[in-house]
């Protein structure tokens, strides 16, 4: 109980998990043939799309391997994870790994379409992004942290979860099992 309490207190003070911690959460997820399954992802049910020409839907997506990044464009963390992510889709796009970026704004100059629309341009993201001004998405997923990854398999279940910057060669590694898997 007390490592939980220093480590909330650490996140709370200087904004991501202590180093000791947080390998001792992703220690499973090191090898990507033991991707514990984490149970089935909750539904997009947002409405408003970009880079796309209707809402998608997991339950559409079946067969595909989907990363959900949870994100806010005037988050530094975030942005820090976009040259690895615009990287993986278009490395891995045509072998069936679909990105999706849930913007999920923290200051309210974020919830303003337009800025979102302004920010994608900026960064050059060209996977499907999600307007998340409510939060359903964020909050269906018991997300707390930008940025996090939640990489689906092909049957909908969540087998990866990484918050914050780093861990990309183990990221991809378990992108590319899970495309390999049936």
């Amino acid at each position: 109980m007390k490592r939980l309490l220093f480590a909330s207190v650490v996140f709370i003070l200087f904004g991501c998990a202590p180093r000791q911690n947080a390998q001792s959460v992703d220690s499973s997820l090191a090898k990507p043939a033991a991707l514990p399954d984490l149970g089935p992802a909750p539904e997009l049910t947002n409405e408003t799309w970009l880079n796309v020409d209707s809402p998608l839907r997991l339950a559409d997506l079946r067969g595909r391997v989907v990363m959900i990044e949870m994100w806010t464009f005037g988050c530094i963390n975030c942005q820090n994870v976009m040259p690895a992510l615009k990287e993986w889709h278009a490395k891995y796009k045509e072998q069936g790994l679909v990105i999706i970026g849930n913007h999920y704004p923290e200051f309210s100059y974020e919830e303003d379409l337009t800025n979102l629309k302004d920010a994608i341009a900026r960064f050059d993201i060209q996977y499907p992004v999600t307007q998340d001004n409510d939060g359903a998405t964020w909050r269906a997923y018991k997300n707390r942290y930008w940025p996090t990854l939640y990489l689906i398999d092909k049957q909908g279940h969540i087998r990866y979860v990484h918050i914050g910057e780093g861990r990309y060669t183990e990221t991809e590694e378990n992108i590319k099992a899970l495309l390999e898997e049936n």
